[in-house]
């Protein structure tokens, strides 16, 4: 029951970033609006009149800090997405196949990718100091918006990093292994608890 519940978490923490990594809402005016690798202009107005652009490579990204946090977030995402796999293959493949549960190697993982995340969501700001985000934004600069707002994909990128970084700290129990019994070290009662082993 808790595998799953982990699964869950970790594949919609995965879903999540993936969102916010294409949303073009992280810095908005009245009429435009760009994030990480999309971004979108409508008439004064009327905002279902959407035309959107992507940045299909690094090179058409328009600033390096724009550049390092779009490659840092990609990478904080697909650590993330390699995660919830991996996690997915613990619940789904039998008991006695794999180990199981313990500070095992997704906890490199879950802290990798949310160290990627913050990283990422640190550098973006910097690029409002590069031309297209002053033409867009008017009288920007590094860590200042101008006419900019910070928008829902922008927010929601802050939220997953905050989920992603409590994701190794909550939920997992510490296992040890000692003299053939495994010990669990739950942080929550502060006891021990001894487990034999059963796949002998």
């Amino acid at each position: 029951m808790v595998g799953s519940m982990w699964v869950a978490l970790g594949l919609s923490l995965a879903c999540i970033s993936a969102l916010s990594l294409i949303s073009p809402a992280w810095f908005q005016t009245p009429t435009f609006s760009f994030g990480v690798l999309t971004y979108c202009s409508w008439p004064q107005g009327n905002s279902w009149n959407q035309s959107c652009g992507i940045f299909r490579s690094l090179d058409d990204i328009p600033d390096f800090a724009w550049k390092v946090s779009a490659a840092t977030l990609l990478g904080g995402w697909l650590l993330l997405a390699f995660n919830a796999i991996l996690l997915l293959s613990w619940v789904l493949v039998p008991r006695g196949l794999c180990p199981r549960w313990g500070s095992g190697p997704t906890l490199g993982v879950e802290a990798a990718a949310a160290i990627a995340t913050i990283v990422g969501l640190l550098v973006f700001p910097i690029s409002l100091a590069s031309p297209f985000s002053k033409e867009a934004c008017g009288a920007s600069s590094m860590y200042h918006g101008g006419q900019c707002q910070l928008g829902s994909g922008y927010v929601t990128a802050i939220f997953n990093a905050v989920l992603a970084s409590l994701l190794p700290v909550i939920g997992w129990s510490h296992m040890t292994k000692v003299q053939g019994r495994t010990i669990l070290f739950s942080s929550d009662t502060e006891r021990i608890i001894l487990v034999p082993d059963m796949s002998k």
